[in-house]
């Protein structure tokens, strides 16, 4: 009776080993399935981060590196130095850590009038298909000196290769918004601090043209 029992035990015992190895297995699927959706949940993170767009990169005249003749556009030497040193790899860096295709160069001027006869409405397209260069436009306002100055930079780094699958637009913001994104208060006077080139990132579906 004694070895009958001892048997039943025993069987009884294993029957409820299960329950453990079975607490165990359902353990372990929660752990993988926490780690799963915390790689979800990173790649998520990561996808929106890349997805973001970039803080523009700016050229202000104040800061001695944005520097054109008064009323011109060509890039002078010390900017065009400044642009492939500093800028492009500046670019660059963003362009691999975001999914970037899409580039806008703005121009921003003070409020002086140049009051000139400017010639952008004939050869503007042809500037920008690079029939004519940048310095055969004469400016007849702030708005086509803007235009003209972003054109230049985009002319630059259109040069480089590592650029080719970037889409680059020209804009002109000409003297009406300050850096802060307000719009420029009335003033004719000289201000170093409004002439500036401004590049901005533009992540995928939001490249409005």
């Amino acid at each position: 009776m004694r070895t009958r029992s001892n048997r039943r035990n025993t069987t009884e015992n294993k029957e409820l080993d299960v329950f453990p190895s079975f607490t165990d297995l359902m353990s372990n699927a929660f752990m993988i399935m926490s780690f799963l959706l915390l790689l979800a949940l990173f790649q998520s993170l990561e996808l929106n981060r890349r997805l973001q767009s970039a803080t523009p990169i700016i050229i202000d005249e104040k800061s001695g590196k944005f520097q054109f003749e008064s009323g011109k556009a060509q890039l002078k030497p010390e900017l065009k130095k400044y642009v492939n040193e500093v800028i492009v790899p500046q670019i660059k860096k963003i362009i691999q850590e975001r999914n970037i295709d899409f580039i806008q160069v703005i121009g921003h001027t003070d409020g002086q009038v140049l009051g000139l006869t400017g010639n952008l409405d004939h050869n503007l397209e042809k500037v920008a298909r690079n029939q004519l260069k940048v310095n055969q436009l004469n400016a007849g306002s702030n708005a086509d000196l803007a235009l003209m100055r972003a054109l230049a930079v985009v002319q630059e780094l259109q040069k480089k290769e590592e650029f080719k699958d970037i889409k680059f637009r020209a804009y002109s913001g000409a003297q009406l918004y300050l850096q802060s994104g307000e719009l420029a208060p009335l003033n004719r006077q000289a201000d170093e601090t409004r002439r500036r080139i401004e590049i901005r990132f533009i992540p995928p579906g939001k490249n409005n043209l």
